[in-house]
C-alpha cells in the first residue's frame, strides 16, 4: 500500500492539471446574410404567397396591417410603374414585413414570371416602385435526333419542352410539310436556353440555326438580322433564300393528317356515291387544335352557316382569299386584321362533317383552286448587297451543323443533346 500511494497521487495531480488546462478557442462561423431582391431577408419576416381568386392589391396589404389611406397613396404613387389593378390570380408574391409582433408589411414583391418582378417599397415615407430582373445566363446548346414517329415524340424523347418544338415548327412552316415526315428523317439545331442561378431553366432563346434532312435533302435555316436598326431578323437557307413565304403550307402547325384533298370528281357514300366536288383540303386534327391564318389579311366573313358550320374567310389582297370551315369556335370578327400565324379559331365538327377537321379553301381571282398545285408568291429575298455578309455569317454555323462543334473560347459554352 505504501508503494502504490505515491503513484496514485501522481495520477491525481496529472488529471487535475489536464482539467485546468486552457480549452482551445472555437471559431464560430459567421452567418452569411441572404440577400434577395436587394434586401437582407434576415431583417424582415418573409411571407410567400400566391394571388387567390378574389384577392386584390389592397386586400393583401390590408391583411398585413397597412391602413387604407396608405394603400390608396401607394397605388396612386406607383401607377406609372405598376397598375395594382392588374394583379392576376396564380401569380406568386412576397411580403417583407417588420420583425416585431405586428408584422406590418413594408415591401410588396409581385412576380410576373421566373425572371421579372415589380418591387413596391413603402417602409419609409418615400414610396418607390421598381422593376427587378434576375440575372440570366444564356447557354448555347445543340440538339439532334431521328424521326421514328413524328417531331413531337422525338423532341419529347430528348427531354425538350413543347415551346422549342413550336419554334422549330414555325421556322419550317413554309418549307416543310410535317405531315410528310418519314421515318429516318433527321434534324440538328443550335439553340439558346436561359438559366437562373445556373440551374433553373427560364425558357428558350433564339434558334440560331437548323438543318432538317428530309428525303435525303438538307433543309437549312439560319437566323440573320436584316435590319439592325429595327431589330428585324429572318430565317434564310444556305443560298440566302428566305424560308418564309406569303402563305403557310398548312393552317395547322404539325399535329394533323390530310384526310381529303382538293378533288372535283370526289364520290361521297353519304350522298349515294354521287360525284360531289370537294374544293378544299381537309386537315384532320383533334377537337380544340388551334387553326392559324396562313397569310396576313382582313377577315371578310366570320359566321356560322349551313354545311360550313363555324367558318372564317380572310381576304389577303386583290388576288387571294382563304376560308376555314367546321370550327368549334371562332376567335376573330369581320373587319379584323390578322397576321400570318395568328390563331383564328379551333378545330371542331360543326356543319356537315364526319369527324374533327378544318376544311381549308383557297381562292385566286375569285375562283377556288388547289393551293398545293399553285405557284404561290414568296417573301422578299435577301438583298444582293447583303449576301456576301450573310454567306460569311453562316459559314461557322453551317460547319457546326454538318460536323462537330467548332472549338469555343469557353469549352463548356456549348452542350450537345442527342438521342441515346
Amino acid at each position: 500500500m505504501k508503494k502504490t500511494l505515491p503513484f496514485l497521487l501522481f495520477i491525481a495531480f496529472f488529471l487535475s492539471c489536464k482539467n485546468t488546462s486552457k480549452s482551445p478557442d472555437i471559431k464560430l462561423e459567421k452567418k452569411i446574410p441572404e440577400i434577395r431582391f436587394g434586401y437582407n431577408l434576415d431583417d424582415f419576416n418573409v411571407i410567400q404567397d400566391t394571388i387567390q381568386k378574389g384577392d386584390s392589391f389592397g386586400a393583401i396589404l390590408d391583411k398585413h396591417h397597412v391602413i387604407s389611406p396608405k394603400i390608396n397613396k401607394i397605388a396612386h404613387t406607383i401607377k406609372d410603374v405598376f397598375d395594382v389593378r392588374k394583379v392576376r390570380v396564380g401569380k406568386p408574391y412576397t411580403i417583407l414585413a417588420s420583425k416585431d409582433s405586428i408584422k406590418k408589411a413594408q415591401v410588396f414583391i409581385y412576380k410576373h414570371n421566373k425572371i421579372d418582378a415589380t418591387i413596391v417599397d413603402f417602409k419609409d415615407s418615400l414610396i418607390v416602385a421598381k422593376l427587378h430582373k434576375k440575372p440570366i445566363k444564356t447557354v448555347v446548346k445543340i440538339a439532334e435526333g431521328v424521326i421514328n414517329s413524328n417531331l413531337s415524340i422525338t423532341m419529347d424523347s430528348l427531354k425538350l419542352k413543347p415551346n422549342l418544338t413550336y419554334k422549330i415548327a414555325d421556322i419550317y412552316a413554309w418549307t416543310l410539310d410535317f405531315y410528310k415526315l418519314q421515318k429516318g428523317d433527321s434534324f440538328k439545331f443550335i439553340y439558346e436556353e436561359k438559366f437562373i442561378n445556373d440551374t433553373l431553366s427560364a425558357g428558350y432563346g433564339d434558334v440560331k440555326s437548323a438543318v432538317f434532312k428530309h428525303k435525303g435533302q438538307d433543309l437549312f435555316a439560319f437566323k440573320f438580322m436584316v435590319d439592325s436598326i429595327k431589330g428585324v431578323s429572318e430565317y434564310y437557307d444556305e443560298k440566302g433564300n428566305m424560308l418564309r413565304s406569303q402563305f403557310l403550307k398548312s393552317p395547322i402547325k404539325f399535329q394533323y393528317r390530310i384526310s381529303s384533298r382538293y378533288n372535283l370528281r370526289r364520290r361521297i357514300a353519304y350522298y349515294g356515291n354521287k360525284i360531289k366536288p370537294h374544293r378544299g383540303t381537309d386537315f384532320a386534327a383533334k377537337i380544340g387544335t388551334p387553326i392559324l391564318a396562313t397569310a396576313s389579311g382582313t377577315v371578310s366573313e366570320s359566321a356560322r352557316r349551313g354545311g360550313n358550320g363555324n367558318y372564317v374567310k380572310i381576304k389577303h389582297n386583290s388576288t387571294y382569299s382563304t376560308q376555314y370551315l367546321h370550327m368549334r369556335k371562332r376567335k376573330v370578327k369581320k373587319g379584323q386584321y390578322v397576321k400570318q400565324g395568328d390563331v383564328i379559331g379551333w378545330v371542331g365538327m360543326t356543319g356537315n362533317t364526319g369527324g374533327p377537321h378544318v376544311c381549308y379553301r383557297f381562292w385566286k381571282h375569285g375562283k377556288q383552286v388547289d393551293p398545293f398545285k399553285e405557284k404561290l408568291p414568296s417573301a422578299e429575298p435577301l438583298k444582293k448587297s447583303m449576301k456576301p455578309r450573310y454567306l460569311e455569317f453562316i459559314r461557322p454555323l453551317k460547319y457546326q451543323l454538318q460536323n462537330k462543334v467548332l472549338p469555343a473560347k469557353k469549352p463548356d459554352a456549348i452542350e450537345t443533346i442527342a438521342q441515346n
